[in-house]
């Protein structure tokens, strides 16, 4: 893991806190109909039921843009909860509610994208990592030349400038690799699928595919529409998984990126709460890549198979040394005194 050492304004933070067993917390989301963000909630409830030390979630989980999730955030903060565990829409917007929450003592911990408040902790996938490896598999599956097609995220999202910077230090390293079409998929599935859609219509000739974690539905669009398919990177998605390895013709690679980073905030959260935060303020989850066309991917492609998971869902539910939940309660998606 990289690691960032403490900050004097964590420190403060964690110096402030009191112990308890009967937390209140809160929880902020900024996407829905999105099968990655909904297994990180039920990262979040599961772990939170499991851990036994919290009484209730307040939870925020809305289509919203950063202006929205200030907004959650400061009804968060009046609510009184012990800390916020949040997927920030904006790496600087959210700064000014983040140190207000500071200011009262909460704990505050972002998942999946970094914020600039230096108060906050930060439990993340290393996104730039992610767009990098899926990028210099995919390049050089083409032999270092070729066209291809970039599908990204939602633009402005911490997540998705961190990939680009990823993704473009992969195309620096192959100059002959040409970016043929770029668009942001905004990770919603149906929008993914039209855009490639719309794309393949035009008839204009492309050699692979890098995706954004939108995937199982861009490999469907190929089959649907009878275009030879292409290789194609997308996440450890378990309809992608699956389709890696069943779908005859398909060369591609899953990278990993779990979406029980929800669930490792919260471990995160309650371990500052009960005074023993983490090393650093910053820990980065490492992303493997699971290539269809090698011995040791198509093992670990195999070994995730998983039918009970929604296809949206990335097979990696749990995350060793931060959740502790099973796959079934995270599969229930229930909170503290729910079943």
């Amino acid at each position: 893991m990289k690691r960032i050492l403490y900050t004097a304004a964590a420190m403060a933070l964690v110096a402030g806190t009191a112990h308890a067993q009967d937390y209140t917390m809160g929880i902020s989301n900024t996407v829905q109909g999105n099968g990655w963000r909904e297994e990180m909630i039920c990262a979040m409830k599961a772990q939170a039921a499991d851990s036994g030390m919290v009484e209730s979630l307040n939870i925020a989980h809305r289509n919203t843009d950063a202006a929205g999730q200030l907004e959650d955030l400061r009804n968060l903060i009046e609510a009184g909860v012990d800390a916020i565990v949040l997927n920030p829409a904006s790496p600087d917007a959210l700064n000014s509610a983040i140190e207000e929450a500071a200011e009262r003592d909460i704990v505050v911990v972002a998942v999946d994208q970094g914020v600039g408040a230096e108060a906050a902790y930060v439990v993340s996938n290393n996104q730039e990592e992610y767009g990098y490896i899926g990028a210099k598999w995919l390049f050089e599956e083409l032999g270092g030349s070729g066209d291809v097609v970039y599908m990204r995220g939602a633009a402005g999202a911490a997540a998705d400038d961190d990939r680009n910077a990823g993704f473009q230090r992969a195309l620096e390293e192959h100059p002959d690799i040409n970016v043929v079409h770029e668009v942001f998929t905004g990770w919603q599935q149906d929008q993914g699928k039209q855009q490639i859609l719309d794309f393949i219509s035009t008839g204009i000739p492309f050699d692979g595919v890098w995706t954004s974690g939108i995937d199982n539905v861009i490999v469907d669009a190929f089959l649907e529409s009878g275009t030879p398919l292409v290789p194609i990177v997308g996440a450890d998605n378990a309809g992608f998984v699956q389709q890696l390895a069943t779908v005859d013709g398909l060369v591609g690679a899953a990278v990993t990126n779990p979406g029980s980073i929800g669930g490792a905030g919260v471990a995160v959260a309650l371990d500052i709460l009960e005074g023993n935060p983490p090393e650093d303020r910053i820990v980065l989850v490492q992303p493997e890549i699971w290539a269809n066309n090698t011995e040791e991917g198509m093992a670990n492609i195999e070994a995730a198979q998983n039918p009970n998971l929604d296809p949206e869902w990335p097979v990696s539910v749990t995350i060793p040394g931060f959740t502790t939940y099973t796959m079934e309660e995270i599969i229930a998606c229930n909170g503290p005194g729910e079943s």
